[in-house]
C-alpha cells in the first residue's frame, strides 16, 4: 500500500513525456480520452495557459478540458470539476463559474471554498488511484489571513462521505481507468485518507 506524505507533494513541474514519479501527461490524456471521448464527446487537453474548459462550438467539435501545461495535478483538478458538472453546465464555458483570483477577503474565500470543496475531494480521490501525492488547495496565498483547517475538514469529510455512499459514474469510471494504470492493487476506502497528510 502506498502512503502519502506532505513531504511527497507533487508539485514539481511535469515534463511531456515522464515526471520522475512515472506520472505521464500523454498517459494521463491517453486514459481520459480513450473514456471519455467517445461516451461524452469531451477530450483532455495540454493546454498554454490557464486551465479552462471549453463546450464543444462550431470550430472544435468536442468539448475540451483544458488544464495548466505540464502538470499533472492540474489535469486532475480539472477533470475533477468536469465530474462535478452536470450536464447544463458543461454546456457553457469554465462551467459557468466565477473565479477571482488570489487575494480575496474572507467573505470571497468562503464562497470559493464551498465550491473547491467537492472537486478537491474528487481530486484526492484520483491522486490516491492515480498513486500520486495530493495537497489541498485554499487558493488564497495574498488574501486575508485565515487557517485552512476547516476547508481541510471538509474535503475529507466529503472524501469519507463519497466512499461510503458510492463515486458518480463518471469519476467511478476514470478512478478504475487511473487505478488500472498506475494502482491495480490498491482498494479505495475511507482508511487509505487521512486529514493529517493533507
Amino acid at each position: 500500500m502506498n502512503v502519502f506524505t506532505s513531504e511527497n507533494l507533487f508539485a514539481e513541474k511535469v515534463t511531456p513525456e515522464k515526471s520522475g514519479t512515472d506520472h505521464c501527461i500523454k498517459d494521463l490524456i491517453r486514459l481520459f480520452d480513450q473514456t471519455f471521448a467517445t461516451s461524452e464527446n469531451t477530450r483532455l487537453v495540454r493546454g498554454e495557459g490557464e486551465p479552462v474548459y471549453l463546450p464543444a462550438s462550431d470550430e472544435v467539435s468536442y468539448h475540451r478540458i483544458e488544464f495548466a501545461n505540464g502538470f499533472f495535478s492540474s489535469g486532475l483538478h480539472e477533470i475533477a470539476h468536469w465530474c462535478v458538472a452536470g450536464k447544463a453546465r458543461r454546456q457553457v464555458e469554465d462551467f459557468g463559474y466565477w473565479y477571482k483570483p488570489d487575494g480575496r477577503t474572507h467573505e470571497e474565500q468562503n464562497e470559493f471554498e464551498q465550491v473547491e470543496v467537492v472537486p478537491q475531494a474528487f481530486e484526492w480521490v484520483m491522486s490516491v488511484a492515480a498513486g500520486c501525492p495530493f495537497r489541498v488547495s485554499a487558493d488564497n496565498l495574498s488574501g486575508e489571513d485565515r487557517s485552512d483547517e476547516e476547508f481541510k475538514q471538509k474535503v475529507y469529510s466529503e472524501v469519507v462521505r463519497r466512499l461510503e455512499q458510492g463515486l458518480p459514474d463518471r469519476l467511478s469510471l476514470f478512478v478504475e481507468a487511473l487505478q488500472a494504470r498506475y494502482n491495480p492493487d490498491i482498494v479505495l476506502s475511507p482508511g487509505l485518507f487521512s486529514l493529517e497528510n493533507l
